[in-house]
């Protein structure tokens, strides 16, 4: 199989894993449903794999960095067995009112990788769950930006006044600036549609 020029952007908490308020304690972290396989999926396929995350809690002092490198190693033990890992992580570790470039919806984190691994914005897809996973895809000109329906995606998507989403997903052809080009029941739903679009 010839690998697929995608670069894939993934939101760590409530997208990869469950959304633990401030997760600070490895024994916590659980996979959001079908995360393994779609992942290995995609990593199969020749998408590379890079997680994009805000980590104020470190900012705040509510954890440090050791204990966040804890959860980072343990997501990684999880993923192994399905045959999939993340080539670099981009992590802001700022409070939100520190001023910084790296937090999302800013694309510091996408500079961050584009210079690091030679990324190509019209190769690369964000798939997160909140608003300011997708106004990042958006800054960044990426090829594609999507709105999972885990963690906080359902609110996301309510308070974007987003269509109802009666199958795996829904691709958004008529969307206001805020809006994702597709919304996904989860990150099963997500995979197919870039396996869909990529081959």
């Amino acid at each position: 199989m010839t690998p697929l020029p995608c670069n894939v952007l993934l939101d760590r908490d409530g997208t990869v894993i469950e959304d633990r308020h401030y997760l600070c304690d490895p024994e916590l972290v659980q996979l959001t449903p079908g995360a393994g396989p779609a992942l290995a999926a995609l990593a199969r396929a020749g998408c590379r794999l890079f997680l994009v995350t805000n980590q104020s809690g470190l900012g705040r002092g509510y954890f440090n960095h050791a204990q966040y490198q804890a959860v980072q190693d343990r997501l990684d033990h999880m993923l192994r067995p399905f045959g999939a890992a993340f080539a670099a992580t981009a992590m802001c570790p700022h409070s939100p009112d520190h001023g910084c470039s790296c937090r999302k919806p800013l694309p510091g984190l996408w500079e961050e990788l584009r210079h690091g691994h030679g990324l190509f914005p019209q190769q690369s897809m964000m798939i997160g769950d909140k608003a300011a996973d997708i106004l990042f895809a958006k800054a960044c000109g990426l090829a594609a930006s999507i709105l999972v329906l885990t963690g906080q995606g359902r609110k996301a998507a309510q308070d974007m006044g987003l269509p109802p989403l009666r199958q795996g997903w829904l691709e958004l052809h008529e969307k206001k600036p805020h809006q994702p080009d597709v919304v996904a029941k989860d990150l099963t739903a997500a995979a197919r549609w870039i396996l869909s679009v990529a081959t």
